[in-house]
């Protein structure tokens, strides 16, 4: 049985559309660790030991960037962005 042109045309769509919710789940991943984090850090918790560091707030914004670099990278080596 053969395949006609249309039928490899949808199939090549929807390849594409695949692809861009592939982008577009990952840059939302990446998007979301760094907002995860400063909410955590955001509730005024009282028994968090990184609030008594000196470094606590430089950690926070050292966290959310290696997870941001971490997921980018992976994301990238798999070819999704």
């Amino acid at each position: 049985m053969q395949v006609g042109p249309s039928v490899r045309a949808i199939s090549a769509g929807q390849q594409r559309e695949g692809d861009d919710f592939k982008k577009i789940s990952s840059w939302a991943a990446i998007l979301f660790a760094p907002t995860l984090v400063g909410t955590i850090y955001g509730m005024n918790f009282e028994n968090m030991p990184e609030l008594k560091w000196a470094a606590g707030y430089p950690f926070a914004l050292l966290l959310m960037a290696v997870v941001c670099v971490s997921l980018y990278v992976i994301f990238k080596k798999r070819d999704w962005l």
